[in-house]
Formats: C-alpha cells, structure tokens, sequence
C-alpha cells in the first residue's frame, strides 16, 4: 500500500469512528486524557494522536476520569516503567467505576516483550496496547478497540514507513517541533533507544519542507527539527542529502524566522554543518552537544566513538566559528567502572567547555542493554558523591556563562504568561529564559527585551521596544 492511500485508510478510520461516537448513547461527555512521558519527540506523536482523538469527536481533559485514557510512554530509565505500572494499577479502580472507560498504552515501553507479557498477564483491563513503528495506525487500532471485546496488543518489531500527512495539533500556535528522522543506529552500550525505535530512516526533504511551509502558513516562526541524532540524517535515502544541505534548504522557507535542532552526536557533527549555522540568520545559536563522559576510556566502552581530545576539539571548532554559541550537554555519572580518574576528566571538560548548562543525570541500569550485565557497578555512595560535586560545578559554570548576556538587548519570543499574572515568558535564540513585564497579547511575538538581571539560568528583563 501506498503512503498516500495509508493516510486517506487513517483518515477513513477517523470518520469512521466519528460515526461509531454519533451513535453512542448520550449523557456520556466523550473526553479523553492524554499521559506522555519522555523526549520531544514522543510530545509530537502526542500531538498526533490528540489532533486524531479530536477529529473523531473527544474533547481533551486534564484529569483521568475521561473516557478514554492514554499513555504514551518513556523506557529511556527503568523508573519511568515503573512509574506507568503505578499509573495503570490507579486505573484499574477507576475502570471499575466507569466501565465504558477505555485505556490504551502505546510508544516505547512497549516494544520490549517483556513489558507486553507484564500487561498481557497482569493488567488484562488495558483495552489496546501498540508501540512505536505502528503509531501511524492510531486511527485504526482505536476503530478496532472501540468495535471489538478484549484486549489488543499490535506491536511491531521494525517498519520501514514514514506516513505523512496526518493529523496533528501543537501546545503552541507559534513553534512546534518537526520529525527529520527516526530511529537510531549508534547502539550506546547504556542506551534502549535503538533497541525500541529501530534503525535510523529519515524522511524525503520535500517531505519535510512542505510540512514547515504549511506550518509557517499556520502562524509558525520557530520550528525545531528533531531525530534521535540530527548530524545522521540523509545517510538512508536513496539519493543522500546532508544534515546541513537540509538547513540550507528550510532557511530558505519565507516567513520562518528560527530554527532549531536537536540531538547533535559528537562524533560525526561536520565542518559543513559548524559552517552553515556560523553564515545563517535563521538557525538559533544553540547547540546540544551530549557528552555523556570526558574520559576517553569511558567513552570507548559507552560506544560512543569519540574521544575527549576530538570533543575538546569540536568545542573549539564551534566557539571559533560562533563565538556566542551556547552549548549545553548531557553527562552521566557512575557508569560501570568508572573510576575516580575517570570522573576527574568529566570534570575537566565541564571546566573548559563553559556549557551554559548540562543535564546530569546517574546511570540507570537498562535490562536489555550491554552495560546493564557489566561489571564494576559503581557502589550507590559513591555515585551520589560524584553526582554532588559535579552538579555544584555544572551549577557554577553555568552561572558564569549564562551571565554574559547581563545587559544587552536580545530579541525574545514570547511564549506564554508565568504564574505572575503581568509577567512574560520568552526564550531568547540561545534558548535562554528571559522574564519580563508585559501585556498577554504580546504572546507569540518577537520583543526586543533588556536581559537587566542574570538568576543563574534565566534572567529578569525589560521591554525595550517591539521588534515584530
């Protein structure tokens, strides 16, 4: 079947089921409650199916009295499993108080067998489970389960389709993340991720310049583009087109005012790509560079294949060619085996990369991959210690850099009112959080806004004059 003739059968599913929710007995309110869990990219499907439940009929709800509960779920750490069962443990008392109540449970956490067979035998009351190379037959499986008795459970090992053209709704009326690519193919020794969302394949370019041509008709300006890792796209299609040749394409799109990506691999971000966002007036000056370790040691059994001298290296290449760039980055602490001296270099590269921040966290065993049965697990102790000491000097270092700023004036987009009623939210392009007085219907515009305070990691600010 053809990608087009995919998307007209979703979109029959969707009247369809329509259909079914005008027959349905009256006095029910027809709501439906949305749960996702992990990355950017898990929040786009998100957008999809709540775009797809709204075409049918539902209308969203805050709480999980709906009747239609979802959870899109998040396997990157073994405590966001555990945190789902808790979740459906607390529906199970909830179905029994509102039998038409259906419940449905697809995304990550689901392409692992055994966590299938856990809700296969222990939570018969979840009325569709699917995973992630199957998403774009939401429409489909919900008909199924809403015209059928039992439990249904479509999970798909591999897919090689990229449908397009289905529905979808932003949180935003003015940004919104697109899909380049999916999948992963750098199999990190600690990471699920390639286990559960499968090799890399990246979408057509027209494919994706059209979707952004059609959003920025819609009223967007800022678009992030997202694959599990960025630098890799076009490697898969049939005629190659660099992560970089693609920038250059979209920066071309009228009306788009910025752009965004993530999540850039160390280990083959290209001259071509420093290059083009150093001469481009769109692509954000931001850049997301996990480290994950500075020892080179840790780094090798990790997979991640680079070193710290070739990061150190990169570092410099970037702040040469964009020298206001702001960096930030991931880290884990306690790998196994990791060392005192190992954990000395990690510090050492936090100490010369000036990250405006990092998001640290501390290795979480994952069942399924190799650093799971290593040895040398690193004592709980002695991981929290290190956790500590590197949090205090990420916290330092970020201060210093985010603070440069203090007193210039940087063009912010409103994004939405903080919990002061008065008080402006915006992100400047170097993704810093700028606050400031101003009036609501300043949202989804650019204001040139006086960064007056540093607070660490965002600043207190002053409208100077409305660029847009």
């Amino acid at each position: 079947m053809s990608k087009i003739n995919e998307t007209e059968l979703q979109m029959h599913y969707i009247e369809l089921s329509r259909a079914l929710l005008r027959e349905a007995p009256s006095g029910q309110e027809h709501s439906f409650h949305l749960f996702t869990a992990g990355c950017q990219m898990n929040v786009l499907q998100s957008e999809s199916v709540a775009a797809i439940m709204e075409k049918i009929g539902y209308t969203p709800k805050e709480t999980e009295d709906a009747d239609i509960i979802i959870y899109n779920t998040c396997t990157v750490r073994e405590n966001a499993n555990q945190k789902i069962y808790g979740h459906l443990g607390h529906l199970k008392n909830l179905k029994k108080k509102k039998p038409h109540m259906k419940i449905i449970i697809f995304g990550c956490m689901m392409q692992e067998p055994h966590v299938v067979e856990k809700i296969r035998k222990d939570y018969p009351f979840v009325d569709l489970v699917f995973g992630t190379h199957n998403m774009y037959k939401f429409a489909e499986l919900f008909y199924r389960m809403m015209t059928s008795e039992g439990q249904i459970i479509d999970v798909w090992k591999e897919s090689e389709d990229i449908v397009e053209g289905l529905p979808s709704s932003r949180k935003y009326f003015f940004k919104t993340g697109v899909n380049v690519m999916f999948g992963c193919n750098n199999f990190c020794s600690y990471c699920i991720v390639p286990y559960v969302r499968g090799r890399e394949k990246s979408r057509e370019p027209q494919d994706i310049i059209k979707e952004i041509e059609d959003l920025v008709k819609d009223g967007v300006t800022e678009i992030m583009l997202l694959g599990q890792n960025v630098n890799s796209y076009g490697k898969t299609l049939a005629v190659p087109v660099t992560f970089a040749q693609l920038l250059e394409q979209i920066e071309q799109i009228e009306g788009l005012k910025r752009i965004r990506f993530m999540t850039s691999h160390p280990k083959d971000l290209s001259d071509e790509l420093i290059a083009v966002m150093a001469k481009s007036s769109k692509i954000c000056h931001h850049l997301h560079l996990p480290l994950q370790s500075g020892s080179s040691r840790i780094l090798k059994i990790m997979n991640r294949r680079y070193d710290k001298e070739r990061y150190l290296d990169l570092v410099h290449k970037i702040r040469t060619a964009i020298p206001d760039i702001s960096l930030t980055t991931d880290i884990i602490v306690g790998f196994p085996g990791e060392t005192e001296e190992d954990f000395q270099e990690t510090l050492d590269v936090v100490e010369k990369c000036d990250y405006d921040t990092a998001f640290t966290f501390i290795y979480s065993k994952r069942t399924g991959t190799p650093a799971a049965s290593m040895p040398d697990q690193i004592p709980e102790d002695v991981v929290k210690e290190r956790f500590d000491r590197l949090l205090s000097l990420v916290q330092e270092k970020g201060r210093a850099a985010s603070s440069r700023f203090t007193g210039t004036v940087k063009e912010v987009l409103v994004e939405e009112e903080s919990k002061d009623a008065g008080v402006l939210t915006g992100r400047t392009e170097h993704n810093l959080l700028v606050h400031f007085p101003g009036s609501k219907d300043l949202i989804g515009k650019y204001v040139n806004v006086s960064l007056d305070e540093c607070k660490g990691f965002y600043y207190f600010g002053s409208i100077v004059n409305e660029s847009e």
